[in-house]
């Protein structure tokens, strides 16, 4: 029997969403009050991703036996995010420069606040330095990736950690399984910190609707709608065509995800949801070794509503100040994007700072123009961390399906509804797959005595 509506996870969201957005239209102040729950939501969760990261790519490469496959995996999912996140700038340029959400607004650069762009000019130098950022990928000491929770470096650590153990065979077989039960410990961690999530989501939904309100869209609604509805066709035109070909649905998968989905929607954040994601994805049938190389770095390469966000604002701005753009400068805006947005998850204030630096190697367009677009991009936010996400999710299934990591029988009964996938009950040993313990049960079910009728 389903629970109720308000008991459910996915409900106590929805009711938190509604209830942020009626406190922050009548009670403002109060509403911006409320912050410190989302801040606080979202701190909980990064507190507990660096080390569950490592733990899950470790043992997934342990578990795996073959390290060539491991580096094949990886190879495969960097081509895959090149490629998409390539169509997704160029849908951002295209779209732009289509419908042109700029045009008629005659901004005069004279007149625009440099100050609002003062602390976020600072970090353009290190957002633009491409030495710099493989650079940072590696962490200072083993214990400094996980204190400052950089992705890419515990990523690092946790690919050499895990091909070492790996290497020495039944010796390492002991701390495969230590990790592996530190795994679980931080997975049931992850279980009561995401019973937080509706008071998460109500004190960010609040805060923005109380400090912001609807009115700052008047101005920029074209370009804020118009984001929403690329990002909304590259999910469903690029990204659902791309899971088709895999052998699945993207409706039945966004289903699957519903509640990780309206926590990114209501907290602007992806990282709020990436351990519940990873676990989904495993318990949906997905290797585990696989679902810890692609996720974590999709992260950092595969941000797709990003990647729209970047070409979409460089050529509203453009538009706005009456900037002529040539073929060659959206050529240009397209190259360099591909390899600004890399690595754009670790940089604070990423979205701006990455625009800055992507301008920067435009000189056509005028950078003051970047504050036309901060009064809207929290509300930009939301759409970015969500197609981020979604296109992480769909990355990983195809990466499966590509190494046939993934169990597609238990794939589409989970995605049709015929298994119900708890995420906060207790995990299956490692030893234990999602195959097998989908044989383990029909076994079980066959194995049971069969009732006759009483003879008279």
């Amino acid at each position: 029997m389903h629970k109720r509506f308000y008991k459910t996870l996915f409900g106590q969201v929805v009711i938190a969403l509604i209830l942020g957005v009626i406190v922050g239209a009548l009670w403002p102040d109060f509403a911006a009050s409320l912050k410190p729950l989302g801040d606080g939501f979202i701190k909980l969760i990064k507190m507990i991703i660096a080390p569950l990261v490592f733990c899950v790519v470790v043992h997934g490469i342990c578990s795996t036996g073959d390290l060539k496959k491991v580096g094949r995996v990886g190879v495969k999912a960097l081509v895959y995010f090149e490629i998409v996140t390539t169509f997704a700038l160029a849908l951002g340029i295209l779209l732009a420069y289509t419908l042109q959400p700029g045009v008629g607004m005659n901004v005069d650069t004279s007149t625009l606040d440099a100050s609002a762009m003062a602390g976020y000019t600072s970090r353009v130098a290190e957002a633009t330095s491409t030495v710099d950022f493989l650079m940072k990928i590696i962490p200072a000491t083993f214990v400094d990736a996980f204190a400052k929770g950089d992705i890419l470096q515990v990523l690092l650590i946790a690919i050499l950690f895990g091909t070492a153990v790996a290497a020495l065979g039944e010796r390492g077989r002991p701390v495969t399984a230590a990790i592996d039960s530190l795994a679980h410990v931080f997975f049931k961690v992850i279980g009561f910190i995401v019973k937080l999530a509706p008071l998460g989501v109500l004190g960010a939904i609040a805060f923005t609707v109380g400090k912001y309100g609807v009115g700052s869209l008047k101005q920029l609604g074209m370009l804020v709608a118009l984001f929403y509805v690329t990002c909304f066709i590259f999910v469903l035109g690029v990204l659902g065509t791309i899971l088709r070909l895999a052998g699945f649905n993207i409706f039945k998968l966004l289903r699957y995800l519903r509640e990780e989905l309206l926590v990114v929607l209501g907290t602007a954040s992806s990282d709020s949801v990436l351990p519940q994601v990873m676990r989904k994805l495993e318990l949906m049938g997905v290797k585990d070794s696989t679902v810890g190389l692609v996720i974590p770095t999709g992260y950092s390469f595969n941000l797709d509503g990003f990647s729209i966000y970047l070409t979409l604002a460089a050529v509203f701005i453009a538009q706005a100040t009456n900037t002529p753009l040539t073929t060659v400068d959206l050529l240009t805006i397209l190259a360099i994007s591909l390899v600004t947005s890399k690595g754009a998850h670790g940089v604070p204030g990423s979205a701006i700072v990455i625009l800055a630096a992507t301008l920067s190697a435009v000189p056509a367009i005028p950078a003051i123009g970047l504050v036309l677009v901060l009064s809207v991009d929290w509300f930009m936010g939301m759409a970015r961390a969500l197609t981020n996400m979604i296109g992480n999710c769909i990355a990983t299934v195809v990466v499966g399906v590509w190494e046939k990591d993934i169990d597609r029988v238990r794939a589409h009964q989970v995605l049709d509804g015929e298994i119900t996938v708890d995420l906060h009950a207790p995990v299956q040993p490692a030893a234990v797959t999602a195959s097998a313990a989908i044989e383990a049960e029909r076994t079980t079910n066959e194995a049971a005595p069969v009732a006759t009728p009483a003879r008279a």
